[in-house]
């Protein structure tokens, strides 16, 4: 069962929240973040990308960003500008980007819970970058940001909170990026108490997005032998039939020595090979290859969708196991400097034109995976190859804070 539990947050006044709350940190550069926040005193970049503020020869990780960051951080604080609920609340959380709507639960989740795998990843983390996250939140002495975590959805969740969402929000704005984020503040205690109940019926959560962020949160509270609130890390928990995986495409500099010809008649021993138009990409196994301005459909033969783990049989596994890797020398899509990688709404117009210029020499277009499919690996004790899910919207990093 998933511990959840109500928390104090940290958030923006209302009136400051469109021109404060910001993209996650690690999609954006910090040349971007200094873009973005230039003229901005109120982006919460100068407290999740505190580089911005700080010489552009300093290295990142040196122990003045960090200083900066809980500088910027306080002096949010000290103006007002952030502002701390008066006692531990739930928080309804909706993000809405056209036609798409999802509403989540924020509240914070158990490191433990993460730890013995109640809370499931399904990504490898980076060192270095969970390093990174461990030292921003000790030194800010808070979680800014959230992890996206999903659960098998439940009627008696989805009835409160469309019966939640239906009153008037504490909070709501429209981005830059056009997507609208609308928050509710869930504080009688008789709904607090029913939320948690319902949660003790959930028997797992997964980790969509936020697996450094989580394992950053977990280090911490090891470091404090479990002290205060450490124990606990900041989420946002939505029903799994509302989260919205797009496409992860990926791009290729060169074919391995082969000719385009000599290349597409390798891929015939693996697939089938037809001359198509532009995928359309609706449908679950879909994959296209775009080479000399020609699009083509691949289809696997049989015999090679097999393999002895729940992850073997992903179409981004496949196409690493019998293209990438033997034919093209791709071994490692983590360390290569021979594969790019795009993603979101317009990554096939970006792919199309990626390859058109120049940049690469052909371009993979997969179908989104799946969010059955991501649960079923992290069920198996199995990670995803790199780059296999892109969620959208984003959640905004400053529409709440927790403080350990």
């Amino acid at each position: 069962m998933a511990l959840v539990k109500p928390f104090a947050a940290l958030r923006p006044r209302p009136e400051l929240a469109a021109r404060m709350c910001e993209l996650p940190y690690d999609v954006v550069s910090a040349a971007e973040a200094r873009a973005l926040a230039a003229g901005n005193p109120y982006s919460f970049f100068h407290i999740s990308k505190p580089e911005i503020d700080c010489p552009e020869t300093l290295d990142p990780y040196d122990p003045q960003v960090y200083a900066r960051g809980r500088v910027n951080f306080l002096e949010a604080i000290r103006q007002g500008w952030l502002v701390q609920d008066p006692s531990p609340c739930f928080y309804l959380y909706q993000l809405s980007q056209g036609t798409h709507r999802q509403v989540g639960l924020v509240a914070v989740t158990s490191c433990q819970d993460y730890l013995q795998r109640t809370i499931r990843p399904h990504e490898l983390t980076h060192p270095d970058k969970v390093e990174d996250r461990r030292r921003h939140i000790e030194t800010l002495e808070a979680q800014t940001g959230p992890a996206f975590l999903v659960y098998r959805a439940e009627a008696a969740l989805d009835a409160f909170v469309v019966e939640r969402s239906a009153q008037p929000p504490a909070l709501d704005f429209t981005a830059p990026d056009g997507v609208r984020h609308t928050v509710w503040v869930v504080s009688d205690p008789e709904d607090i108490g029913w939320v948690e109940a319902a949660f003790q019926k959930v028997l797992r959560l997964y980790i969509a997005d936020g697996h450094h962020r989580t394992e950053a949160a977990a280090r911490l509270w090891q470091k404090r032998n479990g002290a205060g609130a450490s124990a606990y890390f900041l989420a946002v928990l939505f029903p799994h039939t509302q989260v919205q995986i797009l496409p992860y495409h990926r791009l290729v500099r060169d074919l391995n020595g082969l000719s385009a010809d000599g290349f597409l008649q390798r891929l015939e021993s693996v697939c089938v090979v037809q001359r198509s138009r532009r995928p359309d990409l609706t449908q679950p196994g879909q994959l296209g290859l775009y080479v000399q301005g020609q699009w083509h459909s691949l289809a696997w033969r049989p015999e090679q969708m097999t393999g002895p783990r729940q992850a073997d049989t992903l179409t981004v596994s496949l196409l690493q196991r019998h293209v990438l890797g033997p034919v093209l020398g791709i071994e490692d899509p983590r360390t290569s400097q021979r594969i790019g990688f795009v993603g979101g709404r317009h990554g096939l117009d970006e792919l199309v034109a990626r390859v058109d210029r120049g940049e690469f020499a052909c371009g993979f277009a997969l179908a989104a995976t799946r969010i059955q499919e991501l649960m079923a690996v992290a069920d198996a004790g199995e990670l995803m190859p790199p780059k296999s899910t892109w969620f959208e919207p984003k959640l905004r990093d400053g529409l709440f804070c927790h403080l350990v």
